[in-house]
């Protein structure tokens, strides 16, 4: 898609979902005018468009994303920026054949947002709160096939306490396993309200305003092994010294300590093999204005490494 360069000084968002720690990006990387950027997590083009007004009629934009309606919010926010904008539905950890298909050997700059956007917490059939009764999918990308369901009623006891566990780090994994495996003899899962409810149960817990509802540790583990988050994050990390730019960035925005991780110990691996410089020396988190504007941005670490 190529679009004519909005000329009006106004860039402000037309987007629901607000992006977060901007004003640090901005501040730490500037695109020459005919750059190359990928946005592995194009959302609705909040990110994109911020950076998108930095490219030129020979710039280029790919975006990238598992869900559709984010798609096509992205195609209305980033249709009048200059540069060529591409947006494909792909998992990030699919980058190198996008790519490789758009012709597209080294790119400038790498950023990937690992949080999901306001609406898909909203959309009542994708199952991510359990504050509605909702259907028990949590899949981002429809067309995979593994339901949370699917997980919760079918993985052994030890699977499930081990999924919970590695992925949630909540410590009353094996006991709430075994509350999931009792309950679901008499009557398999099928929404979010009836999980979570087991969950207070096992764990002797009752939810409170502004404390961590009990099965908050168990969704998001739920989630990240629906969706294979973790290990699509490893190949993007794994495949991005190859595809920058000598002097490209890369960006990695992160909501928890097992995506955090992952991003530190991969930058500090690649400057120890002489591919990075690391430009954040810890991570970066949202100002008290940003998340009095934005409370999504509370959980938020960025960090930035340099090509060399």
């Amino acid at each position: 898609m190529t679009a004519q360069q909005d000329n009006a000084k106004d860039e402000s968002l037309p987007v629901e979902h607000i992006p977060v720690l901007t004003e640090p990006l901005l501040e730490r990387i500037l695109l020459p005018t005919d750059g190359v950027m990928v946005d592995a997590t194009v959302g609705h083009g909040g990110h994109s468009r911020l950076f998108g007004h930095m490219l030129g009629p020979e710039g280029f934009l790919l975006g990238m994303d598992v869900d559709q309606n984010s798609i096509q919010r992205a195609y209305l926010n980033l249709s009048d920026l200059a540069c060529r904008v591409e947006l494909v539905r792909e998992n990030f950890a699919g980058m190198n054949e996008v790519l490789s298909h758009h012709n597209i050997d080294k790119v400038d700059f790498i950023l990937a947002d690992l949080g999901f956007c306001s609406g898909q917490l909203d959309d009542t059939d994708r199952g991510l709160s359990f504050q509605k009764p909702q259907p028990l999918d949590m899949r981002l990308d429809d067309r995979l096939k593994t339901t949370a369901a699917d997980l919760v009623n079918s993985l052994s006891q030890t699977e499930l306490a081990d999924v919970i566990y590695e992925f949630g780090q909540d410590r009353a994994s094996r006991k709430i396993a075994r509350f999931i495996v009792q309950h679901r003899s008499q009557k398999k899962f099928t929404t979010t309200t009836e999980l979570a409810m087991l969950i207070c149960r096992a764990v002797r817990q009752t939810p409170h305003p502004g404390r961590i509802h009990p099965a908050t540790r168990t969704f998001q583990a739920l989630r990240i092994a629906v969706n294979r988050e973790l290990e699509s994050l490893d190949k993007l990390l794994a495949e991005a010294p190859a595809r920058l730019k000598p002097g490209g960035f890369i960006a990695i925005i992160s909501f928890h300590s097992l995506e955090d991780g992952r991003v530190k110990r991969n930058f500090r691996q690649n400057k120890a093999d002489g591919f990075y410089d690391i430009l954040t020396k810890k991570p970066i988190a949202a100002s008290r204005e940003e998340i009095a504007r934005n409370p999504r941005a509370r959980s938020a670490k960025l960090r930035i490494a340099k090509r060399l």
